[in-house]
């Protein structure tokens, strides 16, 4: 409406896209390309090549391990990576070295499985595939009646059924990803917001949406789940009666506010009775396998 004709919108959708690509260029510039080139982050080595070296901090409240001077951990993603800024991280080849990703998949939601021991949650893993994709099957069951019917699939893997053409063969109907892509963005924002403590009332901000809808789709995501409601809620009394939690290899994060009159106060301490065991733990376990593969000899052997 506040355009007399198609082609003013278009145009106005290009300008805003131009700006939000010159926002993006601009980051880039400001977080990687031009502190790269600064002389305290990249210092060349024996041979004249420029190795980085950016320092690890361990100072955040929950023990997770960041990165500054550069920000190694907010690389552009390889998908997304238009000016190749990933290039100018290579490992020393004249010694043979290689650099490789080793990553642990939806780590946190791992550790909230175990610690709560939800069963569900243990077994999706064990099934493998889509996590995100399996719970919105779980919550909705309109999705159970499309998959019954045969209107779409959970997952679908195009290279293992085209052993015989050795070509990629799409799904024969669409995947849940896709056919109910809105369902499972929701079920993937639910996964990590309820394991960061997030409530109903933060949920129905981040999604625009009235607090008794989110409380309505968070109930769905429980009733699938309700040993992690029960560990929540263990949490919260451990926080409350001891005055602090801890993670997985014991670390403990001292939660003065639990049991302040100030209700700000108090909320916050709840989401991080939740939140400092599971994300706490996922930095204990990152650790332990960092150092792990510094002592590994056969990785020394192979560079």
């Amino acid at each position: 409406s506040l355009f007399n004709n198609i082609e003013g919108g278009l145009s106005a959708c290009a300008a805003v896209d131009s700006l939000i690509d010159a926002s993006a260029i601009d980051t880039l510039l400001s977080n990687f390309i031009v502190p790269l080139q600064s002389d305290d982050i990249s210092k060349p080595d024996d041979l004249g090549v420029y190795r980085v070296h950016c320092s690890l901090n361990i100072n955040t409240e929950t023990g997770r391990l960041s990165a500054r001077r550069p920000n190694l951990q907010n690389q552009p993603a390889l998908e997304k990576d238009r000016y190749k800024v990933r290039r100018a991280f290579t490992a020393d080849r004249s010694a043979g070295k290689t650099l490789i990703v080793a990553d642990y998949g939806q780590l946190e939601l791992r550790i909230l499985a175990h610690m709560a021991n939800c069963t569900s949650m243990i077994n999706a893993f064990k099934l493998g595939g889509d996590f995100h994709s399996r719970t919105a099957l779980g919550m909705y069951d309109h999705i159970q009646k499309a998959i019954d019917a045969g209107d779409c699939l959970l997952e679908w893997d195009g290279n293992a059924s085209s052993s015989s053409t050795g070509h990629y063969e799409a799904p024969p109907v669409p995947l849940l990803k896709d056919m109910f892509a809105a369902e499972r963005r929701k079920a993937k924002v639910l996964n990590f917001s309820i394991a960061y403590g997030k409530t109903a009332h933060g949920l129905s901000k981040d999604w625009g949406v009235s607090v008794n809808e989110a409380e309505e789709t968070v109930k769905r995501w429980y009733s699938d789940r309700p040993e992690v409601k029960e560990w929540q809620a263990q949490q919260h009394e451990l926080a409350k009666s001891l005055g602090y939690v801890n993670t997985i290899l014991g670390r403990r994060r001292q939660l003065p506010d639990a049991n302040s009159k100030n209700k700000a106060a108090q909320s916050h301490s709840m989401r991080a009775a939740i939140n400092t065991p599971i994300q706490g733990s996922a930095a204990d376990v990152a650790t332990a396998a960092m150092l792990r593969i510094n002592s590994d000899e056969r990785l020394r052997e192979l560079g």
